[in-house]
């Protein structure tokens, strides 16, 4: 395709050449080859302008820039919005995939990751072939993509949708996030069901008020029913949310359904009796006038809110029948990786959890699905991100004292701030509960340690934070670092510690003998 195809898709300055041919498209100058077109973003680490002449060398006819460049010959495009622009000119250049997918949006601070595997539960149940993009991976027929964010660059969604199509994938569940759809990743995409799970303070270091945060939220839903496709849109709502009962105050072109485990609350997807026990979660599903026994192997309410929104969504888009539905919902496996996760503990009779666990509501959620199953003691092991809201910092040191037994307050992804110094925002929290019951080891794997050496029979001890996570970024280095492995290599060596322990008993036995 000639580039000038692709300018009536948005308000553009071009300098150039209109008529070169366009082969492929790309925002990393190393992946750039013959008739590319180069995306020079900028982004909070590095400005993408930097690697123009790169891109040139390497292939590019066309670059597209927020500001003029004048020492380049190729054709340039300058675009107020380049994020928008890129958006839209790879959803031309991919054909429109969207249009091809029943897609379904979910967004909120909580529950997206859990949300998606459920929906591709259910639908893998009925037989229709389900693609996810979301937090842990992106992933369809046999092929894993690792995330590289939550909600890739829309050029990576375009690309991946495209392929999934040709695959014969006819849904997608999505995570969106809210820097997605602040900074137009999703700009375009045609949405056929919104899924809103909640709202809690998260990302304010971006967004700066809870009111900003709800505001970028409530875009995926203005942009229902503003596509190509002409069929009937979906909002799945939590209403037991403060902010899903805001999101019921605007229009939005589709049909609303709302989803609740509070009895008071009128909702077409209702969560009654439930039951939260070791092995799971329990509650009877009202859906109009079907009634149905759900039984998720989820620990914790936020997971029956999570099997709401999925099996709301799933039934609505006119894919699954509410049987079928109910019936992939009860065969859907354990958490997703890195959410309640178990770690295998031998035969010490206690237990170890991962989760992703990262937000303020996120920690009192998990926490309080580990007190339905009545451990002896919980012990936390958990830290906060660097480089981001430190409002939550001090809330989330308060929640884990207040909520658990003993806490280790240790390192998370400190990123290019101190780690002392994120570990000061946490204790100011809890100094304010009074409570003694922590200690500060700044080194992550030895806080682990510590926590697992700590652990006897009956007892939980939960790792907060990084979940899937299997790197720690210090700094701007990305290293290696993955919770369950340090959680195993320290299970192993109380497990030979103990072992040694008895042999030298054995061995004082037969001596007194």
């Amino acid at each position: 395709m000639k580039l000038k195809e692709f300018l009536s898709v948005d308000n553009v300055i071009v300098v150039g050449d209109t008529n070169v041919e366009i082969e492929g498209v790309s925002y990393d100058s190393r992946k750039v080859g013959k008739n590319y077109v180069f995306f020079a973003l900028h982004g909070h680490i590095t400005d993408g302008s930097k690697y123009i002449n790169e891109a040139i060398e390497n292939g590019a006819t066309v670059i597209v820039t927020t500001t003029k460049q004048d020492t380049i010959s190729v054709t340039q495009i300058i675009a107020s919005d380049i994020f928008r622009f890129m958006s839209v000119f790879c959803a031309k250049f991919y054909n429109y995939p969207d249009r091809e997918l029943n897609i379904i949006g979910i967004t909120g601070t909580n529950g997206k990751t859990t949300i998606t595997y459920m929906i591709e539960s259910i639908l893998a149940n009925a037989g229709i072939e389900c693609g996810v993009i979301g937090t842990v991976n992106y992933r369809y027929k046999d092929k894993i993509i690792d995330a590289s964010n939550t909600t890739p660059q829309s050029l990576d969604v375009y690309k991946i949708i495209r392929d999934m199509v040709d695959n014969g994938v006819k849904y997608l569940a999505m995570e969106v996030s809210s820097h997605a759809l602040s900074l137009g990743r999703v700009y375009g995409i045609d949405f056929d069901t919104a899924i809103f799970t909640n709202l809690t303070q998260d990302h304010l270091d971006f967004h700066k008020t809870m009111n900003n945060y709800f505001e970028v939220k409530s875009v995926l839903f203005k942009g229902l029913g503003t596509g190509a496709k002409k069929n009937r849109k979906h909002a799945i709502i939590n209403v037991d949310d403060k902010y899903g009962k805001k999101l019921l105050e605007i229009d939005i072109n589709a049909d609303k359904k709302l989803y609740s485990a509070v009895d008071k609350n009128k909702a077409d997807f209702k969560a009654e009796n439930i039951e939260i026990v070791s092995s799971g979660s329990k509650f009877d599903l009202i859906f109009r006038s079907e009634k149905a026994k759900i039984g998720i192997k989820h620990i914790g309410l936020h997971n029956v809110y999570n099997a709401l929104a999925a099996l709301a969504a799933t039934v609505v888009c006119n894919g699954v029948s509410f049987g079928r539905a109910v019936e992939g919902l009860n065969n859907s496996k354990q958490a997703p990786p890195g959410r309640l996760e178990r770690v295998d503990t031998k035969d010490f009779g206690f237990d170890v959890v991962v989760d992703y666990a990262h937000t303020i509501d996120a920690l009192k959620n998990v926490l309080q699905a580990i007190k339905k199953i009545k451990p002896r003691r919980i012990i936390t092991v958990f830290g906060c991100g660097g480089d981001r809201d430190r409002t939550k910092r001090p809330i989330m040191g308060e929640t884990a004292v207040e909520m658990s037994n003993f806490v280790f307050v240790t390192s998370d992804n400190p990123r290019t701030e101190e780690p002392e110094r994120i570990i000061l925002d946490i204790e100011a929290g809890i100094k304010k509960t009074y409570k003694i019951n922590y200690k500060i080891v700044v080194d992550r794997e030895l806080a682990i340690k510590e926590a697992i050496m700590m652990a006897n029979k009956g007892d939980i001890v939960l790792i907060a934070g990084k979940g899937h996570e299997v790197y720690q970024i210090i700094g701007t280095e990305r290293r290696h670092f993955n919770d369950i492995e340090i959680a195993k290599k320290y299970i192993a060596l109380k497990e030979k510690e103990q072992n040694l322990l008895k042999n030298v008993e054995h061995q004082q036995k037969e001596f007194n003998f």
